[in-house]
C-alpha cells in the first residue's frame, strides 16, 4: 500500500475517513438511543425488530440485485452466515445483556480495547501490516479511554470489581473485531448491498426464536422513535458505511475510528440530553483524538526482522 504522505491526496483521505467517522456519529447516536430505551423495552426485542425493519426496508431496494448475483451469493453461504452472526447477532445481542450485568465504567474499558483486538486479529488473520503509529496511536486512544470510562478516578476500576457481564462484553468486543478482519479478509466479490442483506436475513433468522423465548414488548408509540433509529441509521446505514470503511482503510485503520464512540457520545449527551462536559471528559477524549491522529497518519508497515 502507499504511504498515505506520498501517494494519497489529502482530499482522498478526507473522502476514506469520511465512512468509519460517519458509522461512529450513527453508533454513538445509538448510544444516546440505548440509554433512552431502558425500561420501555425489552432488549431482546429491540434486537429482533431493529433487524426485521431493517430487512423488510431493503428488500425491495436491493431484490434485483441479490437475484442477479444469486449463484455467487449461494456459493459464498457460509461466509455471509458467519459474517451475520459475529456482526449482527453475537456482538449487538451480548452488548445489551452485558449492559445488564457489568458496570459502565467496565464496559467503557473493555470497548476501549477493541481497536487494538482489532490491529493485532488484522495483522494475523488479514495480513495487515502493523505501523508503528497504528499500534502508538492504539496505546494513546487506550490510556485516554480508560481515564475517560473510570471519569478520571482511576480507582473506581478496581472497586468496581469483576462481573459475568465482562466476560459477555469481551466476546462480543472480539466478535466484532473478528467480523472487520474477516470482511477485509474473504473480500468476497459480492456487491455491498446484497452482501448485506444476506448477513442481516442470517441474523433474522438466528434471533427470530431467540425473541420468541424471550419476554416479548410490544412495539408502542413511545417506543417506536428509538426502535426505528435503531432499525434504519443503526441496522441498515451503518454497517454498510463500516463495510466500506474496512474496504478502503483495512479493519487495523478503521477500528482506531471505534475510539472516537466516547468523544462522541460525551458531547452528544451535552448538546441532546443536556449533561455536563467534566474536566475528565475533555482530557481522555483529547487523548482518544490524539491516538487516532496518530494511528491513521500512516500506511506504511513496520518493516520485519530478519
Amino acid at each position: 500500500m502507499v504511504d498515505t504522505a506520498i501517494g494519497e491526496t489529502r482530499p482522498a483521505a478526507l473522502a476514506d475517513a469520511f465512512y468509519p467517522i460517519a458509522t461512529i456519529l450513527i453508533w454513538s447516536g445509538n448510544t444516546i438511543v440505548t440509554k433512552a430505551s431502558a425500561g420501555v423495552i425489552a432488549p431482546e426485542s429491540i434486537s429482533f425488530y431493529r433487524w426485521v425493519i431493517a430487512l423488510a426496508v431493503l428488500t425491495p431496494l436491493v431484490a434485483p440485485s441479490v437475484w442477479r448475483h444469486r449463484a455467487l451469493a449461494f456459493a459464498h453461504l457460509p461466509k455471509l452466515f458467519v459474517l451475520g452472526m459475529l456482526g449482527m447477532v453475537i456482538y449487538q445481542c451480548l452488548a445489551y445483556v452485558a449492559a445488564e450485568t457489568t458496570t459502565a465504567v467496565n464496559m467503557g474499558v473493555l470497548v476501549a480495547s477493541m481497536p487494538l483486538i482489532s490491529v493485532l486479529l488484522a495483522s494475523a488473520l488479514a495480513g495487515e501490516g502493523l505501523t508503528s503509529r497504528t499500534i502508538l496511536g492504539g496505546l494513546v486512544s487506550l490510556v485516554g479511554l480508560v481515564f475517560l470510562a473510570a471519569r478520571g478516578d482511576l480507582e473506581e476500576l478496581v472497586r468496581s470489581g469483576f462481573h459475568i457481564g465482562d466476560v459477555l462484553m469481551l466476546v462480543a468486543i472480539v466478535a466484532n473485531s473478528f467480523y472487520g478482519v474477516l470482511l477485509r479478509r474473504w473480500s468476497l466479490a459480492l456487491p455491498m448491498w446484497p452482501q448485506l442483506w444476506w448477513q442481516i436475513g442470517f441474523a433474522v433468522l438466528v434471533l427470530f426464536p431467540l425473541w420468541l423465548m424471550s419476554d416479548i414488548s410490544p412495539v408502542t408509540a413511545e417506543s417506536l422513535p428509538l426502535v426505528l433509529f435503531a432499525a434504519l441509521p443503526t441496522s441498515l446505514l451503518a454497517p454498510f458505511l463500516w463495510m466500506q470503511a474496512i474496504r478502503k482503510l483495512g479493519a487495523a485503520r478503521s477500528a482506531l475510528y471505534i475510539n472516537l464512540v466516547p468523544v462522541f457520545v460525551a458531547t452528544l449527551a451535552w448538546l441532546v440530553l443536556g449533561e455536563a462536559l467534566q474536566g475528565y471528559h475533555l482530557l481522555g477524549g483529547g487523548l482518544a483524538l490524539l491516538g487516532v491522529a496518530v494511528g491513521v497518519s500512516s500506511r506504511r508497515p513496520m518493516a520485519k526482522a530478519g
